[in-house]
């Protein structure tokens, strides 16, 4: 038997055994353990998800009959009589008093900002009132080029509440990879800040702000952030934040359908342009409050930190928070500055109850030898979630003697499809060391093999067999939904396809084991293989190019190899690939760097002109060049041969 980490007591405490003693009477059965009871939310998911809806007793106008009006995918009907406004859902703040703390943002920019349950609505009055003078409307999309700071979150629960969208990217988003998302959904306001300190390092971002600017006609108001330096200027035209909030104002919702675009994340660009995933008021909303209270079992009294940028969908889920009545603890800066102690000190200084970060910062952390519960009281911390990659055995091992013997391990992966996991944890079932503790209630994920069979104990594909909340309403612009069915329905009809691979063992445990597409996954961040080409290939030198990510057994960063063809008679030389890195650094983000960039004399492509990232990958790893790909559905047959070469020199690397 795999190793017990950590046991839950059953003693009736938890807010989903609570939720399951409640649905007894009323449902005329007994649930013999949390196994049952998923197995019930997906066999009757309009069942389940009634239930959830009564017991979050969200403020709403409408019958909530019938739950799921039509059950197809893509395409299911949730709560077509409900209207509801995720805004209001987040400012009810339930349990908390005016003056209770609710938001405790840290900043290596900035001293600390808290803001009171009375203060946050104010704020978000404020903002509303100033979004309504500038012109915004339902329907008008709002972005932010800012950090994980209290003006982000404000803004979104401002337009939320006037039924605008809202998008965000992190400002460590070089320009490329801003204006490939919103020239795709076209704002009309942005948010943006002068710059930010990482670490020691002051990062200016006007000039990037400049070029956002003059790529988007579309942004009517610009909204300066004078973050990095309270005393630099708005650009010409800008409103400045202090404007902006200067006036107070009604705190209204309107409320809206269901469906209705709550905001738009950004997938990570694996093919074409990142694809615009439009989220939906009601999903975000019910998907939240069932991830955040039943499964990582938040209220209250607890401080709720993950870290995360504005451009992971590990923020929304964060500020989510605010839904159950946690307080949320948002943070911006470099994690392991000055050391990697300094967020493990944050948590008891701060006082966090739910710690979650990334399994590479856990694991890093494993390798430099920290031991956090030696840094720092960490008593309070009662549950550790882990997301971004896969964690190891070791990792699991690591949480238990290093940071907490008592706190839950939550291993969760789900992704920005759903903005929320499909796998993850329960206070209700027990941790495994490198299992991954359950599948999430509502989430019907099995593991199909080959032949589109779902397996037990065997790797297969991570697919989704019937419908979320949280499914995406749409991709933004795709009219038709062609390009939604064919991002996860187009392999396997009716059944999402996720793209991970996949075990679920027979007690409902499971291990992801990476990607089964082309994404890469980087540091616990997922980084599209387009933008790289956007920006390798504009260079006059480089005519084709194609990256790869070879993973880490240990769960570590692994490496990231460029492969480059070069305009006729060009050599790779070390200013080329300084050049090269440069470039993505600047355009890009430091993740996109490169380890190693390889010249070769031609790139495999299909016939329809597609790049073959998986195929070189599996060679890479020790397939054979028949076992990776059809050669007769190349363009040229011989351009995965030199593959079979560079294998051979990355293993005498070792």
């Amino acid at each position: 038997m795999t190793e017990i980490l950590w046991q839950p007591l059953l003693d009736g405490s938890s807010r989903v055994e609570q939720f399951m003693a409640a649905l007894e009477p009323d449902g005329g059965r007994a649930f013999s353990g949390y196994e049952d009871l998923w197995q019930w939310s997906v066999d009757v998911p309009e069942a389940f998800w009634t239930a959830l809806w009564q017991h979050a007793d969200l403020p709403a106008d409408g019958d909530p009959s019938p739950a799921l009006a039509d059950a197809s995918m893509p395409g299911s009907s949730w709560f077509p009589h409900v209207r509801l406004n995720y805004a209001e859902a987040m400012l009810r703040l339930v349990d908390r008093a005016d003056d209770d703390v609710v938001v405790v943002a840290r900043s290596q920019s900035r001293d600390d900002v808290t803001l009171t349950a009375a203060g946050l609505r104010d704020q978000v009055a404020r903002a509303r009132a100033g979004l309504v003078r500038e012109g915004v409307v339902a329907g008008d999309r709002v972005a932010a080029y800012s950090p994980n700071v209290p003006e982000t979150l404000v803004l979104l629960l401002a337009a939320a509440s006037l039924g605008a969208v809202f998008s965000s990217c992190a400002p460590e988003f070089g320009t490329q990879s801003v204006i490939d998302r919103w020239q795709q959904i076209e704002p009309t306001v942005v948010l943006a800040v002068d710059g930010y300190v990482y670490g020691d390092k002051a990062i200016d971002r006007r000039a990037e702000v400049e070029a956002i600017r003059a790529a988007l006609p579309s942004v009517r108001t610009l909204v300066w952030l004078p973050y990095l330096d309270p005393a630099s200027a708005a650009p010409n035209g800008a409103v400045t934040w202090a404007d902006l909030t200067d006036r107070p104002g009604p705190l209204e919702f309107v409320r809206v359908p269901f469906g209705t675009p709550l905001y738009v994340l950004f997938s990570s660009g694996t093919t074409g342009l990142p694809k615009p995933i439009v989220h939906g008021h009601g999903g975000i909303t019910l998907e939240h409050v069932k991830a955040l209270e039943l499964h990582h079992d938040l209220g209250a009294d607890d401080r709720f930190f993950w870290f995360s940028t504005t451009g992971w969908m590990m923020w929304n889920l964060l500020v989510s928070g605010l839904a159950v009545g946690s307080t949320i603890v948002m943070f911006d800066g470099n994690p392991a500055y000055p050391d990697l102690g300094a967020t493990w000190r944050m948590a008891e200084e701060l006082g966090i109850t739910y710690f979650g970060t990334s399994a590479p910062f856990l694991l890093q952390c494993r390798k430099e030898g920290i031991v956090p519960q030696d840094l720092a009281d960490l008593s309070r911390l009662r549950g550790v979630g882990s997301t971004g990659a896969p964690l190891p055995a070791e990792g699991f091992r690591w949480v238990y003697e290093a940071v907490s013997p008592t706190a839950q391990l939550a291993s969760i992966s789900g992704g920005t499809d759903v903005c929320s996991g499909f796998v993850g944890a329960s206070p209700i079932v027990p941790v495994y060391a490198g299992e991954i503790s359950c599948r999430m209630l509502g989430s019907a994920v099995e593991s199909y093999d080959e032949d589109g069979e779902p397996v037990v104990g065997s790797l297969g594909e991570l697919v989704i067999t019937g419908p979320m909340p949280s499914m995406p309403v749409g991709f933004w612009g795709d009219d038709d939904g062609s390009r939604y069915r064919a991002a996860y329905f187009e392999d396997i009809p009716g059944v999402w396809r996720h793209g991970d691979w996949i075990t679920i063992t027979d007690r409902g445990t499971c291990t992801i084991t990476g990607r089964s597409d082309a994404t890469l996954n980087r540091g616990g961040v997922r980084l599209g293989t387009s933008e790289f080409y956007s920006v390798v290939e504009s260079l006059p030198e480089v005519a084709d190019s194609l990256v790869v990510h070879l993973e880490d057994d240990e769960g570590g960063a692994g490496t990231l190899i460029l492969f480059v063809a070069l305009a006729a008679g060009g050599t790779l030389d070390d200013a080329l690939t300084r050049r090269i890195a440069t470039e993505l650094r600047t355009r890009l983000s430091p993740r996109h760097v490169p380890d190693v960039v390889r010249q070769v004399p031609l790139l495999p492509r299909t016939l329809s002109g597609k790049k073959l990232e998986v195929p070189v990958k599996k060679i890479l790893r020790g397939a054979a060049i028949e076992d990776a790909a059809a050669k007769g559905a190349l363009t040229d047959p011989s351009a995965l041969d030199v593959f079979v070469d560079v294998r051979a020199e990355l293993t005498r690397g070792r």
